[in-house]
């Protein structure tokens, strides 16, 4: 495989040369730095999905959305709603904060993060990943990055759309919105539904997932996004997304006819902001609550409260200074019935130097009542020398709180687990579309469970987590849009041995056609490098393989759109996770409508 990666690299590279015009993202503003900043000023390397790539290629989960970036790979333990795993640069869920719409959404009940699987697409607008430790700015959590999902709002007038959608599986999808925008005030509500029976989640190599129960998931998501201008200065936002999700699903040895489970899901945020000459300021609550329910009768709860503020103070002719705090409690309300508060202050300040030299640099300082305080930081430099040339660097320290139930978990648990630390730096080259970025990341003392002590525990030394990301985006011809990445990694414990399903390899493609009127084409995919299910090179064999899906959009009119999908257009067989099954070619199809 080396060869042909590397040759589509070159011919990349090749391209990159060529005069076609550039897909520009400049006008995007980037929020998860928590200040607003356009995308060529943030140091940070970052990626960005809008909502309008992600209609195109008709994207179900949040998951499947991620997979799309360099450097992240997902792995599932079957097909639709069951459990998703999301690497970012070799580092698990766990390790990385997902925000909707500045809301934390990591569940601190789960020991895999956030629940990628229940993230469904409809009412998203764009979701922005960066990369590299984070806690500066975040605090715990952020060790890998921060993937921040941004809510549609409403757009001035009274707007309209409905979907409806249906494939293979007995897959079903349907959903409405509705919106309306004044100088006054704005709403948007969106409510969408998803069902399938799918396909069973057990199955060994080779085996033909018919011959197993199937395994249906259904999921409700409400979404609400208002706002209201007191005057030009003063507005008061609130936001809510409220996910209720049914899974059936199969443990790691065998197929299971009754193991199943509901897990209803609850973000929301009241928000004040004052905008004036000096400053803009913001005021802000955010609870987060999950609720867990198995059909063994086993139950989790668990819920967050945040209370902050945030005030950006702009002075010379592009620096701002960005300072705040917050508090936030977790509590683990049953099983466990445990609590941890932190407060903590944090600054950011940011100078752009001869119109093209950008430095960032932040603070953050952590005090938990169960922990010791934690002080960290990031620092970043960028250099614009043309519109099409940069060079980037960016050092930060993060860490990962321990989850409650590994403090306190009967028999498992360890009340003297430490946070883990992570220090991250990172250096980029950028050119007309083509984007050359080297990472590395020490992690010590991390957090895994100990098999010698068959508890958790902070495994004693360093562990490495470092690669190359090439990636390349750009429009070729007048109607052809050309996607390519390739991630080199290479992902060590405190041994030495590589650790487990992290793929040393992984190609990204995509080609958007758009050269008949009406019509959109669309071919993307990826090869997956060597990858072992257990750590240092041991379990089944899950990498070496290509999966390619295929879309068709074509716009029956101003208002209807239509589309088609075909998923695994090869048929391939293969495995992500060892004993669980993925989705053989499958077919989708639907209409949208909008007013």
């Amino acid at each position: 495989m080396g060869k042909y990666t590397f040759s589509l690299i070159a011919c990349a590279t090749l391209v990159a040369s060529l005069e076609a015009k550039e897909l520009s993202l400049d006008p995007i503003v980037i929020t998860a730095t928590k200040a607003e900043q356009p995308l060529k000023d943030v140091t940070s390397n970052n990626e960005i999905i809008t909502g309008e790539e992600l209609e195109e290629k008709h994207v179900i989960t949040i998951g499947d959305a991620l997979n799309l970036v360099a450097g992240i790979s997902t792995l599932s333990n079957g097909g639709l709603g069951k459990s998703t795993s999301v690497y970012l640069r070799g580092f698990d869920s766990k390790r990385t904060l997902v925000l909707i719409d500045g809301i934390r959404y990591n569940d601190i009940s789960s020991m895999d993060g956030a629940s990628f699987e229940h993230l469904m697409m409809n009412e998203v607008e764009r979701i922005e990943v960066i990369k590299g430790a984070q806690s500066g700015i975040w605090g715990a959590d952020a060790s890998a990055g921060v993937v921040n999902i941004i809510t549609k709002t409403a757009k001035t007038g009274t707007t309209l759309n409905a979907h409806l959608g249906a494939g293979s599986f007995k897959s079903r999808k349907y959903g409405a919105s509705v919106a309306h925008k004044t100088d006054r005030y704005d709403i948007r509500i969106g409510a969408n539904k998803i069902r399938t029976e799918g396909f069973t989640s057990y199955a060994k190599r080779d085996f033909n997932i018919n011959n197993n129960e199937d395994d249906g998931y259904k999921n409700t998501t409400l979404n609400l996004n208002a706002g209201y201008r007191f005057d030009h200065a003063n507005t008061l936002r609130l936001t809510h997304t409220g996910i209720d999700a049914y899974t059936e699903y199969d443990n790691t040895s065998s197929d299971s006819l009754t193991a199943h489970y509901n897990k209803k899901e609850s973000l929301n945020q009241i928000a004040f902001e004052n905008k004036n000459d000096f400053a803009s300021t913001k005021l802000y609550t955010n609870r987060s609550t999950f609720k867990r329910n198995y059909s063994s009768g086993t139950t989790f709860d668990s819920r967050t409260n945040e209370y902050g503020i945030t005030s950006e103070i702009p002075y010379l002719s592009s620096d701002f200074l960005l300072i705040g705090g917050d508090f936030k409690s977790f509590e683990h309300l049953n099983q466990i019935n445990k609590k941890v508060t932190d407060k903590a202050l944090f600054a950011t300040n940011s100078n752009l130097f001869a119109k093209h030299v950008i430095l960032t640099e932040s603070l953050r300082t952590d005090r938990y009542d169960a922990f010791d305080d934690k002080t960290t930081g990031k620092v970043g430099l960028k250099y614009n020398i043309t519109p099409d040339l940069y060079f980037s660097s960016n050092y930060g320290t993060a860490y990962n709180i321990p989850t409650l139930y590994q403090l306190y978990a009967p028999t498992y648990g360890n009340i003297g687990l430490k946070p883990e630390d992570t220090r991250s730096y990172d250096f980029s080259f950028g050119y007309n579309g083509l984007e050359i970025t080297y990472f590395s990341n020490h992690v010590k003392e991390m957090i895994d469970f100990d098999f010698t002590t068959y508890a958790y525990n902070n495994i004693s030394g360093t562990s490495t987590l470092k690669g190359v990301e090439v990636g390349y985006k750009k429009r070729v011809l007048d109607n052809t849009l050309l996607s390519l990445s390739y991630t080199r990694l290479s992902a060590k414990n405190q041994r030495g041995e590589d650790l487990r399903r992290r793929a040393k390899e992984n190609l990204k493609f995509g080609v958007d056609y758009y050269g008949v009127s009406k019509l959109h084409l669309g071919l993307y995919g990826e090869y997956i490098g060597t990858r072992y299910d257990q750590d240092n090179k041991q379990g089944a064999q899950t990498g070496r393989y290509t999966v390619a899906n295929a879309v068709a959009n074509y716009d029956l009119s101003k208002n209807v759109r239509l589309y088609g999908k075909i998923d695994n257009i090869t048929d391939r067989y293969y495995q992500s996770v060892a004993n669980y099954a993925t989705s053989p070619r499958a077919y989708y199809g639907g209409v949208e409508v909008s007013f």
